[in-house]
């Protein structure tokens, strides 16, 4: 299969967006602007893409016993690493600066469900109002509520950072590095600090730690980076995930996985941590008792949104190369597809699980699917590349960035009609629901956080 810059320009993916910049892929580091993740014939069609075998076995790594054991099998043990630094972002409007050596304080396990918004709203009848604009020394991929009221950024390779918030008074706890010296942290083989580039976050469903994946590592002992356009057979280093200790803000564990890591989520029961593997067109499964990766299952090409039932039986992952969301079984890691239509990008559940919604980025749609039955059940224009999305804790609205509209679209999943859509900051990426203020967090690739109240 062949790739052509002007298939990809069709889609508006001919380049790759660094800072304000646009710069050539064969001169860019890193994905800024992810691509539909369809691969484009010669002629400029998206050309069709294995969806991976109807159903694949999981493929144990190598040396790993079938996740999971009761007791602990001893991994690389967490060390100390250099202790990153607090430092705070530029000063921007609306914006107070911390303390030097401010910490993120640790944020309890997620509030149970609501029925409605703080005020008693329910979620679709309230409107999204513009609250503030956080800016500094940020280039967020995306944005991760903690449920209990923290807010982490997730900087890339153009700031090398995590950033975290207070959700409540919306400003900046602490900036940690990510670079470390993954030899203290069970790797050996790396004895000289590395640097990572953070792409997405999960937190432990006890607020004790939050888990970031690295689209890539660099320095002593790692070569090229991945594309966005890749195969299993290209050859790129494998990834790691991050698991920072948000008691002190340190990086205290890595976790190698697949290449070109993206999407990590946690079990409700804290027991498993799943990865969405980019270019190796596969799952990662962290056993988080043992501290390492157990598991490798073959998804298909790129893998990206994943979401896990709240009883920890099941996970459903978008493969973006494909029209499908594969349904996982998570005790016997048989698949089966759920056809959602062109390049699903993010997927969600509702409170009760009984709805399915997958963004649609090559479609520009989000749709509603029942999870059991297969059958669909509705669907939403949002606007061009939907990207990241997130539901409110009633699960009555839904909130999707439009990358390309410079747009965030909201949905009411009752009726799946988008019932209003404001004017973002430029490139928005990345979205999360913070529960505890009503507020919608959007992460913009122009170097700018947008703080919504929804009442």
């Amino acid at each position: 299969m062949s790739f052509s810059l002007a298939g990809l320009a069709v889609l508006g993916l001919a380049g790759r967006e660094v800072g304000n910049l646009l710069v050539a892929p064969a001169t860019a580091r890193g994905s800024l602007l992810e691509r539909a993740a369809v691969p484009i014939a010669s002629d400029g069609a998206p050309a069709p893409v294995s969806s991976g075998p109807a159903e694949p076995s999981a493929s144990p790594v190598p040396g790993a016993s079938p996740v999971p054991s009761a007791s602990p099998v001893p991994g690389p043990s967490p060390g100390p690493t250099a202790s990153p630094t607090t430092s705070p972002a530029s000063p921007s409007p609306g914006v107070t600066q911390p303390a030097a050596g401010a910490t993120a304080r640790p944020s309890a396990a997620p509030s149970p469900t609501r029925t409605a918004t703080l005020s008693g709203t329910r979620s679709d009848r309230t409107q999204l109002r513009l609250r503030t604009t956080i800016t500094g020394n940020i280039a967020p991929k995306s944005v991760r509520s903690s449920g209990n009221g923290l807010v982490s950024a997730h900087n890339m390779m153009y700031r090398h950072s995590v950033t975290l918030y207070d959700a409540d008074r919306m400003r900046l706890v602490a900036t940690i590095p990510d670079r470390v010296r993954l030899s203290t942290l069970g790797y050996p083989e790396y004895p000289e600090p590395v640097s990572g580039a953070p792409v997405e976050g999960a937190f432990s469903p006890d607020g004790r730690y939050l888990y970031v994946s690295n689209y890539a590592m660099y320095g002593p002992g790692f070569g090229e980076e991945g594309t966005d356009t890749c195969r299993p057979s290209d050859g790129y280093d494998e990834g790691f995930v991050y698991r920072i200790r948000l008691r002190d803000n340190r990086i205290d564990a890595a976790y190698r996985v697949g290449v070109v890591p993206k999407v990590v989520e946690v079990s409700a029961d804290g027991r498993l941590l799943l990865v969405s593997n980019w270019c190796s067109w596969d799952v990662s499964v962290v056993d988080l008792e043992r501290q390492r990766e157990v598991r490798r299952v073959p998804i298909g090409a790129y893998p990206r949104g994943i979401v896990i039932t709240g009883d920890s039986r099941r996970a459903y992952i978008a493969q973006m190369g494909s029209s499908r969301v594969v349904d996982l079984d998570l005790r016997t890691w048989r698949q089966r597809s759920i056809s959602v239509g062109m390049g699903p990008r993010t997927v969600l559940l509702s409170p009760d699980a009984r709805r399915l919604y997958s963004s649609l980025n090559a479609e520009g749609r989000v749709i509603a699917v029942d999870p059991r039955t297969r059958r669909v059940l509705g669907s939403a224009r949002t606007g061009a590349a939907p990207r990241s999305m997130d539901i409110a804790p009633d699960g009555a609205s839904l909130y999707v960035v439009n990358y390309r509209d410079n747009t965030l679209s909201k949905i009411a999943t009752d009726s799946m009609r988008v019932t209003q859509t404001v004017n973002t900051c430029e490139r928005p990426i990345g979205v999360t629901y913070e529960p505890t203020q009503d507020r919608v967090w959007v992460a913009c690739y122009s170097g700018t956080i947008e703080v919504y109240d929804n009442r």
